[in-house]
């Protein structure tokens, strides 16, 4: 409960996180607040989205249940089987590449320095004093540990400050719409989503592997990529095959974010958000700034600590 209402506090702060990056950057995040429908195959895939609309109607967000031919009347492109859906009209999409791109022309832009060093931590009697990066000191009173699937790597850390974060391998396919009539839109089954861009860049996803820092991309992975697309949105298999990828989403032992301070004072944590990282961006960042400057976060960041770990590992099992 805890994850879900930071997922949907961090959603409400997108609108105005992809305005204000914009402004800084001069760039375009391809920030969309297209929808998601989510489809039903068959018998069981309707009780899991009848499942999913009760328990979004309880949240109170907006969502519609549709029929199959109301489904297929939104979205042509469907396959014909489609049981039916459920709409979720205020779901919105952003292209992570161009956030990453517009995040960096934004530091540029202040004078951040990006060092391409693997850094070491400084600490001095209890807190931080700095890094080691590139064979240079630079002193700080404060550091942020976000180097995601990395993150317990990080030089310099103490044991009890180190993130249980671990790799989770995750392919994907990019493919390319050429009609005119490209859209933004998301299609979401239980196996595969489809994320179509105005650009005509279609995205299908996603595996979830634990193959340690692999990243390969198989020929199965993508083969059930698209077969499982495939089945949602026939002509699928007419569109041109872009890229295939591998990356790497930093899990820990609940899947839970680790955002806030660690027992070494001036030390904070920003890594561990699993499949969220791109949607968590604003309450996170909010969330650390705050933090760093001793203030209190406006959301209630205690369930996502590091100690929660700490404390499982002490129950007796």
């Amino acid at each position: 409960p805890e994850l879900l209402a930071l997922n949907l506090e961090s959603a409400s702060r997108w609108p105005a996180f992809a305005a204000e990056l914009e402004a800084a950057s001069g760039m375009s995040l391809g920030y969309a607040q297209c929808g998601s429908l989510f489809v039903a195959r068959d018998a069981d895939d309707l009780a899991a989205i009848d499942r999913d609309h009760r328990f979004r109607e309880r949240l109170g967000l907006d969502v519609q249940r549709l029929s199959g031919a109301a489904c297929r009347e939104r979205f042509p492109l469907l396959a014909p089987g489609i049981r039916g859906g459920v709409l979720a009209r205020h779901d919105a999409q952003v292209d992570p590449r161009r956030v990453v791109d517009a995040l960096r022309a934004a530091c540029d832009a202040a004078d951040v320095n990006e060092v391409a060093a693997s850094p070491s931590l400084l600490i001095e009697h209890g807190a931080v004093a700095g890094v080691m990066v590139g064979g240079e000191r630079i002193n700080a009173r404060a550091a942020v540990i976000a180097a995601g699937a990395w993150s317990p790597a990080v030089g310099g850390l103490p044991d009890h400050a180190k993130p249980p974060v671990r790799p989770v391998k995750g392919q994907i396919v990019r493919l390319r719409d050429p009609s005119d009539a490209a859209s933004a839109h998301v299609i979401r089954g239980l196996d595969a989503y489809i994320v179509a861009r105005d650009s005509g860049e279609v995205v299908v996803g996603a595996t979830v592997e634990e193959r340690g820092f692999d990243v390969t991309v198989t020929a199965g992975g993508v083969y059930e990529m698209l077969r499982d697309a495939r089945e949602l949105v026939p002509g699928i298999e007419e569109l041109e095959v872009v890229e295939a990828s591998a990356g790497l989403r930093p899990g820990t032992p609940d899947n839970g974010p680790c955002i806030g301070p660690t027992e070494v004072a001036g030390l904070f944590t920003a890594t561990g958000h699993h499949r969220n990282g791109i949607l968590l961006s604003p309450v996170t960042a909010d969330a650390i700034v705050a933090m760093i400057c001793g203030e209190q976060p406006r959301v209630d960041m205690a369930p996502f600590g590091l100690s929660r770990f700490a404390l499982r590992s002490e129950v007796p099992v």
